[in-house]
């Protein structure tokens, strides 16, 4: 049985050491400048993690060591044939919105919002929910695409884990939370949600354009 790989994220979304290798990329997937590497061992993971990235390459003489450590480029251009979802919140938190729109033509889709007290995260994630509810509905095979890797990867746990506190100017967002947490543990889905590489691509099609 081969040994389980551990991975070091020194620059990335949530630094740290990682078991497997779908949550270490969900971290430097679309990070400008990630730094990251596999290590056979925990125990080199850890030691590697404690003196950064900086000290690795300092140790290390040879040029494909200090290759590895560059981030991965995403390779070819995006799906037309697919959803296209995003966020906007104006402050944090703010008035968020959220929307979908078909990827070849801009067209859009879905549209949720603006909404009291929410943050531009819970926005991405229920834009993800959403977009899975209603392709599921319609019985459509398009892939999703977002540009945010925290979003991705709270659908994958089934959770939005936010730090925002409900109140009564968000309730409505936070019933729509629990609303899509109870839809990702009821259903299952076969749609592939894809990151959207906006330093490759240019900003993804259902952006507002307010930055």
């Amino acid at each position: 049985m081969a040994q389980k790989k551990h991975y070091v994220v020194w620059k990335g979304a949530t630094p740290g050491i990682y078991d497997n290798w779908a949550d270490c990329k969900a971290q430097v997937d679309g990070q400008e400048g990630a730094k990251y590497k596999s290590f056979e061992t925990e125990e080199e993971a850890i030691v590697a993690y404690q003196k950064g990235y900086e000290h690795y390459l300092r140790a290390s003489s040879s040029a494909k060591a200090a290759k590895s450590l560059q981030p991965r480029q995403p390779v070819g251009k995006p799906l037309n044939e697919s959803l296209a979802v995003d966020a906007a919140c104006s402050g944090n938190p703010g008035d968020m919105e959220y929307r979908g729109v078909y990827t070849a033509t801009g067209q859009e889709v879905f549209h949720v919002g603006p909404l009291k007290r929410g943050t531009n995260n819970i926005g991405e994630f229920l834009a993800i929910v959403h977009g899975l509810a209603l392709l599921k509905q319609n019985g459509s095979s398009l892939p999703i695409y977002s540009d945010s890797r925290n979003a991705i990867l709270w659908v994958q746990k089934k959770k939005c884990k936010t730090l925002l506190e409900r109140e009564p100017a968000n309730a409505p967002i936070f019933d729509l939370i629990e609303r899509a947490e109870r839809w990702l543990n009821t259903n299952t889905y076969t749609t592939t949600i894809l990151k959207w590489e906006t330093s490759e691509w240019g900003e993804i099609p259902a952006d507002f354009g307010r930055k």
